[in-house]
């Protein structure tokens, strides 16, 4: 099986989790997530099958969105609640109008610290596993953009938020940071991700609704996104029998794409994409993936 299914992630689960249940439900053993999201996390995780994890490179940069609720009153060290509690809870008696002016200075480029329970490596190691072994955690901070940043509400200690951040930016850092600046310490509670790069709740499926199809592969094919709409910057060029041909054995070709963008996606009719090409000169295409 061929395509890119939008799970929405329960809670409880690691992507690697969901990898695993999809394998069995497609019953394809190629499959892979388009950015992890933490056990307690739910929501949008992208997954690529089969010829389609050749593409996974091109979306690794993608813009992610979420919801979620920060808790004031201790921090933890995993800086979310399934951490452990670095001291006890003060109870603090914040207002919308402190969290939020403290929630202002995080937009915009800024460094982060990533978290020490974090799947950052060290010396090839995750950090995480050092952590859980006692051992020292030397991260350095990575340089990323937060492109909208709400405090939607204020209950007792918990705000509820929303944030689009780049790819590689940790909420649960900026939950740490904020109850760092506020001086009471702050966690986060929950977290649920509406949208990665374009994909987002909308076109997502529960693992529930999907082992339903278990087995039949034309339905769940036909819950795959659309190749077409995969990677809207790149244009999208339908080649004729003698340049799909040459393509598909790493040749150079001839494409009827005048855009002038230096990537497109090949197509052989609507739906199969034969590969990704870059353009060479004028309208000279060099294929760069071949899905076969």
């Amino acid at each position: 099986m061929n395509g890119l299914l939008v799970i929405d992630k329960p809670g409880g689960m690691t992507s690697h989790d969901v990898v695993g249940r999809l394998r069995k439900i497609t019953g394809e053993r190629s499959v892979g997530h388009l950015g992890t999201l933490d056990p307690m996390a739910t929501g949008v995780l992208p997954l690529v099958l089969g010829k389609f994890t050749r593409l996974a490179q091109y979306f690794s940069s993608a813009e992610k969105s979420y919801s979620g609720v920060i808790h004031f009153g201790f921090s933890t060290d995993t800086y979310d609640a399934e951490g452990e509690a670095d001291g006890p809870d003060v109870n603090p008696a914040l207002t919308l109008a402190q969290v939020r002016t403290s929630g202002s200075r995080f937009r915009g480029e800024m460094e982060q610290m990533p978290p020490a329970f974090s799947a950052k490596k060290i010396a090839g190691k995750p950090a995480y596993k050092l952590a859980r072994e006692g051992k020292p955690v030397e991260l350095k901070t990575a340089i990323v953009r937060i492109s909208s940043f709400e405090i939607t509400g204020l209950e007792g200690a918990e705000a509820s938020f929303t944030m689009s951040i780049s790819a590689g930016g940790y909420v649960r850092s900026v939950a740490h940071e904020i109850g760092q600046d506020l001086g009471c310490g702050a966690h986060l509670s929950r977290l649920r991700r509406t949208q990665a790069g374009v994909f987002t709740l909308d076109e997502a499926y529960t693992l529930e609704e999907l082992e339903l199809l278990a087995g039949d592969v034309e339905a769940l094919e036909a819950r795959c996104v659309h190749p077409r709409s995969l990677l809207p910057e790149m244009p999208a060029v339908t080649g004729d029998a003698m340049a799909l041909g040459r393509l598909r054995n790493g040749a150079q070709a001839n494409l009827p794409e005048f855009s002038g963008a230096a990537m497109v996606k090949v197509f052989a009719g609507q739906r199969e994409l034969v590969g990704i090409a870059k353009r060479v000169a004028g309208t000279l295409f060099q294929p760069v993936v071949v899905m076969g």
